[in-house]
């Protein structure tokens, strides 16, 4: 019996050895072996097998792309203005070896690294050309930490400028400048507006002046082509009424009359004085002599 208890034990402690020494790495990761104290090797996704006591997992490495947003660093601009900018950067470990052994505490060096550039590039830089050069320093920065980054067995993907808060009263100068800014093109919109009522109306009021005469032209066009055409009726009937006469050879005596009656006409009991030829004369005095010895 105490020969089972003791296989048994036996058995546990090796399958426990077994169980220890046996390690699956997972998708995306990489494990650094260290054997008796040296590195001996790199794991990747799989099946591996640790020898017990000798080798030792030294570190385990995400391959994944690592997104790190640091705190806000203060910093300042070429013009002495004080400001916080915080930053947020994208990397990946590409080398686990030089990951492990190649510096104490990567993120912290990252962000150490991050923040002694930021202020080598914003020194250089003016408040204004600070606040409008976002992917300038992206660029820049990405361009230094990744070739710093190099000797740790890191590449630095992205960098990018999170937020920038100036001062309180440069805030304050800011959208003072801002709210100004706004007034004048809201001004500048609403003279250009008047400015284009004003021209329409102008335009409009042409227009209707122009109408106006055209139609006032067009009435009287109409107007004096309606008095051409019944003068033009009235001479035509005058000029058929001569030509009948004619054609009916009239005497003189009819013609003389005829004449009386229009000087009759003329007068109308208007005029003061007219003077009649003495042909006229004589006849109108035959003619006036006839009718009284009829009536007697």
């Amino acid at each position: 019996m105490p020969k089972l208890i003791i296989f048994i034990i036996l058995l546990l402690i090796v399958l426990i050895f077994l169980i220890r020494t046996i390690h699956i790495v997972p998708q995306a990761e990489a494990y650094v072996i260290e054997r008796l104290g040296a590195y001996a090797g790199t794991w990747h996704t799989g099946l591996h097998i640790k020898l017990p006591i000798i080798d030792r997992v030294a570190n385990k490495v995400t391959l994944k792309e690592i997104v790190k947003d640091f705190d806000p660093q203060p910093v300042i601009t070429k013009d002495n203005v004080t400001m916080q900018i915080d930053t947020v950067v994208y990397f990946q470990i590409t080398d686990p070896k030089l990951y492990t052994y190649g510096v104490v505490g990567p993120i912290t060096a990252i962000e150490n690294l991050t923040a002694t550039t930021l202020r080598n590039i914003i020194g250089d830089l003016e408040l204004d050309e600070t606040l409008t050069s976002r992917d300038i320093i992206n660029t820049k920065m990405r361009a230094i930490l990744d070739e710093a980054t190099d000797p740790w067995g890191i590449k630095v993907g992205r960098v990018e400028v999170k937020n920038i808060i100036p001062p309180r009263d440069i805030q304050e100068a800011m959208e003072k400048q801002m709210r100004a800014e706004r007034e004048r093109r809201e001004s500048i919109l609403k003279a250009e507006g008047e400015k284009k009522s004003a021209i329409l109306v102008a335009e409009g009021e042409k227009e209707a002046m122009v109408l106006r005469a055209e139609a006032k032209k067009a009435a009287m066009i109409a107007e004096a082509e309606g008095q051409a055409e019944a003068l033009y009726k009235v001479y035509e009937a005058q000029s058929k009424g001569i030509e009948l006469i004619n054609n009916a050879n009239p005497s003189k005596q009819y013609l003389t009359l005829k004449s009386l009656e229009s000087l009759e006409k003329v007068a109308d009991g208007k005029a003061t004085k007219i003077v009649v030829p003495s042909e006229l004369q004589s006849l109108a005095s035959t003619l006036v002599a006839g009718k009284e010895f009829i009536k007697e």
